[in-house]
């Protein structure tokens, strides 16, 4: 059995997506205690009854208690309410609105977070190079987004939009992308809309874009071309804007390794080569494609229980730090 040197001291991190809920667990020393993926069920009972039994479930599979956990962070997908926490507007999970702290938290009793999932993965993605190096974390899954780490910490802006690039227009005349806007990021190199544009069967339609495209397809070459275009508009976007050090790429896009790499900086040099100024930016040089499968959601989610004891200090914590 675990047990920390305070009593409470482990943090649970749950990335809970549209099928899959990914939870770890962290020592007080970060090292994973435990990891496993369970369902995502549908609706606000299932997402929080989903939550319930993930954290159970891990704290036998890590062989600690659940009065062990010190905070619970979870990262999910919707806008996520400032002050509060609150869930809006996660469709694919079947919420409209709902507040997981209030309805989890005394089961539990640990601190609660909640986070928007992408800006989660930033913060997981960020702690894994140790530099305190400003960085954004490029999400290229069914959708496109970004969440970007100054100083240690979640940059969100004034209201909460902050590294939304998928949503940038780059193309006036492109495809009609689910926000209204013709030519957005995410029409270019999102799964989702490359998988509409494909328009043919299969399980994993961007891989099989990629496929046919070695084999001389003409539709699949303009598709693949289509998603390092529109990845590298979206790394260009967070560079101009930010000015971020690092650019770190996951999500589902990830397995598709090398071959996604390399067309994205091909398509990187490309653009650079009949610009001086792009070029002294050196973008080739500041990306970087994490593991197909990384936890850095979860493993962002757990950090989260830290930034809210430091936004939230306690009594005993204030008096400490005022002597």
């Amino acid at each position: 059995m675990f047990t920390g040197p305070a009593g409470r001291s482990v943090r649970v991190g749950l990335d809970v997506g549209g099928t899959k809920t990914d939870a770890v667990a962290l020592a007080p020393d970060g090292a994973l205690l435990g990891r496993l993926r369970r369902p995502t069920g549908f609706g606000p009972d299932a997402v929080v009854q989903g939550i319930l039994e993930a954290v159970s479930a891990l704290a036998d599979e890590g062989g600690f208690a659940i009065g062990d956990i010190e905070s619970v962070g979870v990262g999910i997908p919707g806008m996520i309410e400032n002050g509060t926490g609150r869930v809006l507007h996660a469709v694919n999970l079947g919420v409209d609105s709902l507040d997981i702290a209030a309805r989890a938290q005394s089961a539990i009793g640990a601190r609660f977070a909640v986070e928007n999932d992408v800006k989660a993965a930033a913060l997981g993605a960020a702690s894994l190079r140790h530099d305190g190096a400003s960085m954004a974390y490029l999400n290229l899954g069914t959708g496109v987004a970004a969440g970007i780490v100054v100083g240690g910490r979640i940059w969100r802006g004034a209201h909460g939009t902050a590294g939304e690039v998928g949503h940038v227009s780059v193309d006036p005349h492109g495809r009609i992308c689910g926000c209204g806007q013709r030519g957005c990021v995410e029409t270019l190199c999102g799964g989702g809309a490359l998988a509409k544009a494909w328009g043919r069967p299969g399980a994993l339609p961007v891989r099989d874009i990629f496929d046919a495209a070695e084999t001389g397809d003409p539709q699949a070459l303009a598709l693949r071309r289509d998603l390092a275009r529109g990845a590298a508009a979206a790394v260009r976007l967070l560079v101009l804007s930010v000015d971020v050090e690092r650019v770190m790429i996951g999500g589902g896009l990830t397995a598709l390794g090398v071959r996604l790499y390399t067309d994205l900086l091909a398509a990187i040099r490309e653009d650079a080569a009949t610009s001086p100024f792009m070029r002294s930016l050196r973008l080739d040089e500041r990306i970087e494609l994490l593991p197909a499968g990384s936890p850095v959601a979860a493993i962002g989610a757990a950090l989260l229980g830290d930034h809210a004891a430091a936004d939230h200090p306690t009594p005993e914590k204030e008096t400490a730090a005022h002597g």
